[in-house]
């Protein structure tokens, strides 16, 4: 225990002076490892874990996914789904800041991504919802909390890497991110409401448009729909497994590239060299979360912490509120995927033990993970839209960010304190 209490040490403090977490988790998992159980079997156990996980069937799943994402983001998307969300929500107060959201979501349904949703939205979005007369702090907030629906809404990249590491049924996983996904977005559509009713002057209505026009903006968007539809609905039905749906959601969004007339040899190359390369970053990170996981298991950290909890007679759910107060907390100074691969070696074991459904967890950390890419003082998404609208002050982001946050909390608490939400769709398929 005090071996296990003393790496993970190590490692947030190696973490924060800038070391590469993949890197840091590896060499942090090696060491503890080898004052175990010998330096002979901890080169034995780096050896066969990046052998056997990098040749892993269900490790292909990261690229594909990846790939559609790249695929879909270079077909310019995003200006579409914002129009067809914005004429038939525009009218109302707030319409523009509802309409980023609903958007928000169908981008994050292809492109997994969190950052890339919202750099992608502040480009498109942030001009229109100021040119009619939108607050700043609004038109940030917005776009902010919006994007990190990336990494809940399937097929998420961050619910991939939990599975790998708890060595759970990512397709799960996908489908149980579906409801607290679309509670997510009706939870921030309720809260724009709320906010412009009670100040009117932040987000002033749109136009109206007649049906007929309203009807026509769903032609740019309904292809990449329903190509959604088809992948997670073909996991759903047990048609064909996640991998497979990787493979067929990557062609899928390349013909749409091509339909839409975006595609080029260089964007193709581009596409495929980007994705390469954020998959082996991911590949690196996952790999050294699973080499530090060995030795978090080898040093009877989550045993141990049971026996600690059992001795304090705390309920499993006192110790769940306990563990979701350090993701919190960590979440002010990890950026979120870092956070995920980082504290579920430890966390996993231990929330198992207790009785919890490692798929309800998977989504709870998710959601958690969500709320600290808008958390000061990191808040990456935060930090994205600044880069992209220069003309905004991280104090603005912030501040709109603000008001999500009693969303973000409000959606955690219901899918903590009623499990079904997260279990309900997995249940069924099973």
């Amino acid at each position: 225990m005090t071996l296990g209490l003393l790496g993970l040490g190590v490692l947030l403090l190696v973490a924060f002076i800038g070391v590469p977490l993949g890197l840091t988790m590896m060499i942090v998992g090696f060491g503890g490892f080898a004052m175990v159980r010998g330096i002979d079997a901890g080169m034995a156990m780096v050896g066969q874990t990046i052998t056997s996980n990098s040749m892993s069937y269900g490790f292909i799943v990261v690229p594909l996914f990846v790939l559609m994402g790249n695929f879909i983001f270079r077909a310019d998307l995003a200006r579409d789904l914002y129009r067809a969300s914005y004429v038939w929500l525009g009218r109302y107060p707030g319409g523009l800041a509802m309409s980023t959201i609903v958007a928000c979501g169908g981008f994050s349904a292809v492109s997994g991504s969190s950052v890339a949703t919202a750099a992608t939205m502040g480009q498109v979005t942030y001009p229109e919802m100021r040119r009619y007369g939108y607050s700043k702090e609004l038109s940030a907030g917005t776009i902010a909390a919006g994007g990190t629906l990336g990494i809940l809404i399937p097929p998420s990249v961050v619910l991939v890497l939990y599975g790998l590491l708890v060595e759970g049924d990512i397709g799960a996983l996908f489908i149980a991110g579906i409801l607290p996904g679309v509670i997510s977005i009706l939870s921030y559509l309720i809260l724009i409401a709320a906010l412009c009713k009670i100040f009117p002057g932040i987000g002033p209505r749109g136009e109206v448009f007649p049906m007929s026009e309203r009807l026509s903006s769903l032609r740019g968007v309904w292809p990449v729909m329903a190509l959604f539809l088809f992948v997670i609905g073909g996991i759903y039905f047990g048609v064909f497994t996640p991998t497979e749906a990787g493979g067929i959601g990557a062609v899928g969004a390349l013909g749409f590239c091509i339909l839409r007339g975006r595609m080029s040899w260089k964007v193709f190359f581009e596409s495929i060299f980007e994705a390469g390369r954020m998959s082996a970053m991911i590949f690196t990170v996952a790999l050294g979360a699973m080499i530090f996981s060995n030795f978090i298991e080898i040093s009877r950290m989550p045993a141990n912490l049971l026996e600690w909890v059992e001795a304090m007679n705390l309920s499993p759910m006192s110790v769940m509120w306990i563990i979701l107060a350090i993701y919190l907390v960590l979440g002010c100074v990890f950026d979120g995927p870092a956070m995920v691969l980082l504290t579920v070696p430890l966390f996993a074991p231990l929330v198992a033990l207790l009785g919890f459904d490692l798929i309800w967890f998977g989504i709870v950390v998710v959601v958690v993970t969500e709320i600290s890419m808008v958390t000061p003082p990191i808040g990456i998404n935060a930090f994205v839209l600044k880069s992209v609208l220069p003309e905004l002050s991280l104090s603005q982001v912030f501040r709109g960010i603000a008001p999500f946050w009693i969303a973000d909390i409000a959606r955690l608490l219901l899918i903590v304190l009623y499990p079904p939400i997260a279990l309900y769709l997995p249940t069924v398929m099973g």
